[in-house]
Formats: structure tokens, C-alpha cells, sequence
């Protein structure tokens, strides 16, 4: 059984491009374009991982993070901030609220970013 990611990013063609790189290492991908619809395919797709931009519009990544670890069906499944913010403050408080992990986009090459998340997935 492959892993399902769910990807909660604002841009579409970041989303796209990640989506076609975890497609093609054999994952399951759902996204989302902003926080609420992150929430509700979280819950009903039941996702091995979720992958979550900061800034959006509406709702930012920290509000959604923390919302998806209040629901009890949700709070298990591993986190990982995926920005390009990488301010000390910023961090501090997604591992505050419960990320699993944080990737900034800039800094992690494409073909890399599957192997760090395959850390985060319980086998």
C-alpha cells in the first residue's frame, strides 16, 4: 500500500510540481489550495502525511496546523511545514503547535524533498 500525501499549498504551480514529484516516487497525492479545504480532505482521505505551506490566504499554515492537531481523527498524523519562511520565530511556534517537521522550499533540492519526508511516515 503507498503512502497518501496531502498537500496544502496556495501556489498552484508549486503544488503541481510537488505533486507530480511524489506521483512519480509512487505516493498517493491529494491537494488542497488553501487551509479549510486542507482540513476537510484531511479528514476525509485520512492522509500518512500532510505537507503545508504558511503563507496563504484566508487561513496561514500555523492556524491550520493547529486546527488539524485539535480533531482527534487528525492530531496523529504527521505535519510538515513546507515554506519559505525560515525565521527562527516562525519555526519555533510550528514545532510549538505540533509540526512534525520544517522545510524550507528554497533550501531542499526537489528529488530530496521525498526522501525527508519518508522520515516522517510510520511504516
Amino acid at each position: 500500500m503507498s503512502a497518501k500525501v496531502l498537500l496544502i499549498e496556495d501556489e498552484v504551480l508549486i503544488l503541481r510540481m510537488y505533486e507530480k514529484i511524489f506521483a512519480y516516487e509512487g505516493f498517493e497525492v491529494i491537494t488542497a489550495e488553501e487551509g479549510s479545504e486542507g482540513i476537510e480532505k484531511a479528514k476525509s482521505e485520512h492522509p500518512s502525511i500532510i505537507l503545508l505551506d504558511i503563507m496563504m490566504p484566508k487561513m496561514d499554515g500555523l492556524k491550520v496546523l493547529e486546527l488539524i492537531k485539535q480533531e482527534p481523527e487528525l492530531k496523529d498524523i504527521p505535519v510538515v511545514m513546507l515554506t519559505n519562511l525560515s525565521s527562527d520565530t516562525v519555526i519555533k511556534e510550528a514545532f510549538t503547535k505540533g509540526a512534525a517537521g520544517y522545510l524550507v522550499k528554497s533550501e531542499i533540492v526537489n528529488d530530496r524533498i521525498v526522501n525527508e519526508v519518508k522520515q516522517y511516515i510510520k511504516a
